[in-house]
C-alpha cells in the first residue's frame, strides 16, 4: 500500500487515505495492537458514500512519531496529534471515529475541542468518566482492566508478548480478526522499539487533566462479547453525553468490532453521519493506502 503522509511538528504520521479530496472528513484512529488497517472495511464503506477519509497509524504505532519516554505518551500529547494531523489536512472540522484506545482519544478530543468535532462515534471504549467510576464500584470491571496494570511492566510484558513468534501478542485478537491483517500488526510492532511504544500508552500515567461531557452528537457502539469492558460503564455512558446520542449493542461479538462485523458498524456509522451533518454528492472514489510494513 502506498499514498502520502501526514507530516507535523510531532513527527511523520503513515495514515490510510480514501475518497474525494472535498468530501466530509473523517477521522478514524485505532487501538492497541492495531494500525490504522483495522479500519479498512470502514474506509472502503464511507469513501464508497463520498467521504473523505484518513486513519492514521497513532503516536508510537508510526516510525515517525516515535518517542521513547513513557510520558511523552501522555492523552493530551495524543489530543494534540489528533488536532495537528486534522489542522495539516486543512480540517476545521470534522467527523471523529475511535475504536479501544483511538475511542479514549476520541472522548478527550470531542471533549477538549467541541468546536471542531462535528460528530463523535466511539466503539467498544466507554466515556473515561463512566469507566473510572466503574473502575472504583464494580468488581466485574476493575478484574477486566487488571490487564492494564500488569502491562505496566517493562520489559517483561515486552519478552511475554513476542516469545514464541509473540504467540501471546497473536493470542489477543482471539481469533476474531482477519488473519493476514492480525499478521501485519504483529509484524509492526515485532520491530525494535515498537511494542514498547505501543505499551507506552498504558504506562504514562493518569491523563493530564478532565474530561468534560460531551456536547457533539454521539454513537457509541458496545458489544457483550467485549472482555475489555463490561456492561456498567457501557451502559453509563449516555450520563456523559449532553448532545444527541445513541447506544448500540451488538451481541455476542468480541473487542474488535471494526474488523470482526464490519457490515453491522459500517451500517450504524453511516446512519450516524448522515442524521447529523451535510450529505456528499460524490460518485464512488477510487482508494488510496499508505501503510508501510
Amino acid at each position: 500500500m502506498t499514498g502520502p503522509s501526514i507530516s507535523t511538528a510531532a513527527g511523520v504520521f503513515d495514515a490510510l487515505t480514501a475518497g474525494p479530496p472535498d468530501g466530509r472528513p473523517v477521522l478514524l484512529l485505532h487501538g492497541f495492537p492495531q494500525t490504522g488497517l483495522a479500519w479498512r472495511r470502514q474506509i472502503e464503506a464511507l469513501a464508497a458514500e463520498g467521504y473523505r477519509v484518513v486513519a492514521p497509524d497513532q503516536r508510537g504505532y508510526s516510525p515517525g512519531v516515535r518517542p521513547e519516554r513513557a510520558e511523552d505518551y501522555r492523552m493530551s500529547l495524543l489530543v494534540a496529534d489528533v488536532v495537528a494531523i486534522t489542522e495539516e489536512l486543512g480540517w476545521s472540522t470534522f467527523d471523529l471515529v475511535g475504536h479501544d484506545w483511538g475511542g479514549a482519544v476520541a472522548w478527550w478530543t470531542a471533549s477538549a475541542h467541541p468546536g471542531r468535532v462535528r460528530t463523535l462515534t466511539v466503539v467498544s471504549t466507554p466515556h473515561p468518566g463512566a469507566l473510572a467510576e466503574a473502575l472504583r464500584t464494580d468488581d466485574d470491571q476493575r478484574a477486566r482492566s487488571r490487564y492494564m496494570i500488569d502491562w505496566r511492566e517493562t520489559p517483561a510484558t515486552e519478552q511475554r508478548m513476542l516469545a514464541d513468534d509473540a504467540a501471546l501478542l497473536r493470542s489477543l485478537f482471539a481469533g476474531r480478526v482477519p488473519r493476514a491483517s492480525a499478521e501485519a500488526y504483529v509484524r509492526r510492532l515485532s520491530r525494535p522499539g515498537a511494542l514498547t511504544a505501543a505499551l507506552n500508552w498504558y504506562r504514562s500515567g493518569r491523563p493530564d487533566g478532565t474530561i468534560d461531557v460531551i456536547e457533539a452528537p454521539t454513537l457509541y457502539v458496545w458489544s457483550t462479547g467485549d472482555t475489555a469492558f463490561g456492561p456498567v460503564p457501557a451502559k453509563d455512558t449516555g450520563r456523559w453525553v449532553d448532545g444527541p446520542y445513541r447506544f448500540e449493542i451488538l451481541p455476542d461479538l468480541s473487542h474488535w468490532i471494526p474488523e470482526e462485523a464490519p457490515e453491522a458498524l459500517n451500517r450504524l456509522l453511516l446512519e450516524h453521519l448522515r442524521a447529523h451533518g451535510p450529505r456528499n454528492h460524490h460518485a464512488p472514489p477510487a482508494v488510496e493506502h499508505n501503510e508501510s510494513d
